[in-house]
């Protein structure tokens, strides 16, 4: 029986990070997977997600040109070689950002698939392994809604999709999270006719998704903000009915709608440790579970569903095996939907906020007012800023810009370490950039008469 001081089941983001956190404390750590080294985010979310979305927008611009004085066209699309470049991608992060890291540190990792026998021992494909602390890393994987006639049609999840060798004509995304979004807008930025069903932006506020939105209507993106209530096989495809009895009808159906727990079969009812309805590890704010010795991190233990989040727990789950307990700072947490115009924020919404007893006092900044969008001649867009009202602290900052996920850091630092409205409005903003309109957006808390551009 091998002996470690950390096992790690994994080797997503959390695990890697658990391994790293084990080796820098001088202690023995092993990775064990059972598929694709590497996890959810780089094998079939962040990373190819975001490759098809930048080939797609890439499309789209061209083909909705805002400037009359430059023409643009545009051809067909050649998904094999956008799969070949995807996959390539794939295989050169797999190896310079987990296999090279892995042996860096100096963790092995093995393959086959993890179970627990008992509260302290691990099989791995027969061989049994011990250690005096585990972390479990096994992400999440995409939840099927049970809807009638699911179970008859032959659906796409994310992953699926972003597999599949030819264009449909037509798509029906069931599902209005941030998954959804994007792929809707994938989709039908490489030409495909779609139709989103499901609560539109559910987490965004309420500005914010009106912007989205307006876009998705510009870009002939049907939307049915209603819950589906039923699936069924049609001539050429799936027709999906709306609670209401509304249709919608496409060639394929992708359903996004959301992620729950991947730990089936990993015999964690022998091992001692609790999981909740949709299979989330129970963890404590150390990332301990309810077996002492079993830690969990990244989307298995519940977290928000980010790959910078999966790395955080991962680090504070492994110290905490290791006898060093530590915490998660969420304070000014950002989160990006890689639409176009970029969905993102950080903080409180407004509606948090006063459910948390904040007075809280909120501006809206208009494309129209920023100068870097009046240049790029798309004003559809906001960003927002929720303040207490009481000490001027920034509390969160929401916008749809292009280029909101990068506005978001500076965001992150103010929520983060305290600034007030007052220290945005009086900090440097370079002139003719996307950030800038934080700095413009804190001055409205001061005077909503107009200024010139710099003023």
């Amino acid at each position: 029986m091998d002996e470690y001081d950390l096992i790690v089941i994994g080797t997503g983001g959390a695990a890697m990070a658990a391994g790293i956190e084990a080796r820098s404390r001088g202690k023995s750590a092993l990775l064990v997977e059972h598929g694709h080294l590497g996890g959810t985010c780089l094998n079939v979310g962040c990373i190819p997600s975001k490759n098809l979305l930048a080939a797609a927008g890439q499309r789209h611009r061209a083909v909705a040109n805002l400037f009359r004085g430059v023409k643009t066209t545009s051809g067909g699309v050649a998904m094999d070689v956008l799969l070949s470049d995807k996959q390539e991608l794939i295989d050169h992060l797999r190896l310079a950002k987990y296999a090279d890291v892995a042996d860096a540190h100096g963790f092995p990792i093995i393959y086959g698939h993890a179970e627990f026998v008992d509260e302290r021992t691990l099989r791995v494909d027969g061989r049994e392994l011990r250690a005096p602390a585990y972390v479990v890393a096994t992400g999440a994987a995409p939840h099927i809604p049970d809807l009638p006639g699911m179970a008859d049609v032959d659906y796409l999840t994310s992953t699926t999709a972003m597999e599949q060798p030819d264009l449909p004509a037509s798509m029906v995304v069931i599902g209005g999270g941030y998954v959804g979004l994007e792929q809707a807008q994938l989709w039908a930025h490489l030409g495909v006719q779609v139709t989103l069903v499901g609560r539109f932006a559910p987490h965004a506020e309420p500005e914010v998704a009106e912007v989205l939105r307006g876009v998705f209507d510009d870009e002939g993106i049907t939307v049915v903000e209603e819950h589906a209530r039923e699936v069924a096989g049609a001539a050429g495809g799936v027709v999906v009915t709306t609670r209401s009895g509304v249709q919608a009808r496409g060639q394929r159906l992708l359903v996004a709608t959301g992620r729950f727990s991947d730990t089936h079969d990993l015999g964690l009812d022998l091992a001692g440790v609790q999981t909740d309805a949709r299979g989330f590890i129970v963890v404590d704010h150390n990332q301990r579970s309810t077996n002492p010795r079993v830690f969990a991190a990244g989307d298995v233990s519940g977290v928000p569903q980010y790959v910078y989040v999966a790395a955080q727990t991962g680090h504070v789950a492994a110290a905490g095996a290791l006898g060093q307990p530590s915490t998660v700072d969420y304070r000014g947490l950002p989160g990006v939907t890689f639409t176009t115009p970029q969905i993102a924020s950080a903080g409180l919404t407004e509606e948090r906020a006063l459910e948390l007893g904040y007075a809280c006092d909120c501006r809206v900044l208009g494309a129209q007012d920023i100068p870097r969008a009046l240049v790029d001649q798309d004003t559809r867009g906001v960003l927002k800023l929720v303040i207490d009202a009481k000490t001027r602290k920034v509390l969160g900052v929401h916008a749809a810009l292009d280029g909101a996920g990068d506005v978001m850091l500076a965001a992150t630092y103010a929520i983060k370490f305290g600034l007030t409205v007052d220290d945005l409005a009086d900090t440097w903003a370079p002139y003719l950039t996307m950030s800038e309109a934080l700095r413009i957006a804190a001055g409205l808390f001061r005077s909503t008469m107009p200024t010139s551009c710099c003023a």
